[in-house]
C-alpha cells in the first residue's frame, strides 16, 4: 500500500515522502496513529501542490535570510560593561546582551539563534566571535567587542 507520511517515521522515511509499506502496517499502525495518510490519486495531487507552494515560500524565506546574513557578516557590536581593574567583567556577557545590542542597531534576531564561538560566557574584556543563525543553513559571523564602562 502506498502512503504519504505526515511526519518523520524512523527506519521508514521523512515527512512528505511517498512510501510503500505492507497493508497491515499502514492500516493498523501508521494511519490510526496519524503518521500517514493513504496515497490516493487525489491525495497525491494535493500533496504535489502543497510541495510546490511550500518550495516557493521556502525560496522566499531563504532569500530574506541570505540578505540578512549579508548585512550581518563582519558586523562589530560594542558592549560596555562594568570591569575590574584586572580586566575581568563583573558578571558575564551572553547571547541575551548580544541580541539586545543587535536590536538597538535595528536587527531583530532571536537570542536562541546567537552562539558565542568558543566560550559559553564572556568573562573578560576583548573581541570575541559569534555566529548568528539566520536560517537552517544560512549563518553569519559577527564580532563582539567588550569594553569597560566609563
Amino acid at each position: 500500500m502506498e502512503i504519504i507520511l505526515k511526519q518523520d517515521v524512523p527506519n521508514l522515511g521523512h515527512k512528505d515522502d511517498i512510501v510503500t509499506v505492507r497493508n497491515g502496517y499502514a492500516a493498523n499502525y501508521l494511519i490510526p496513529q496519524g503518521f500517514a495518510i493513504m496515497a490516493t490519486v487525489s491525495a497525491k495531487k494535493v500533496h504535489a501542490e502543497n510541495l510546490r507552494q511550500r518550495a516557493h515560500k521556502e525560496a522566499k524565506i531563504r532569500e530574506e535570510a541570505a540578505a540578512l546574513a549579508a548585512k550581518l557578516e563582519g558586523l562589530q557590536v560594542k558592549l560596555a560593561t562594568k570591569v575590574s581593574s584586572t580586566g575581568k567583567i563583573f558578571g558575564s556577557i551572553n547571547n541575551i546582551q548580544v541580541a539586545e545590542a543587535l536590536a538597538n542597531l535595528g536587527y531583530d534576531i532571536d537570542r536562541r539563534n546567537i552562539t558565542i564561538v568558543g566560550e559559553e560566557n564572556v568573562k573578560e574584556v576583548g573581541i570575541y566571535e559569534a555566529t548568528v543563525k539566520c536560517h537552517r543553513e544560512i549563518k553569519a559571523n559577527i564580532k563582539i567587542e567588550v569594553v569597560g564602562e566609563e
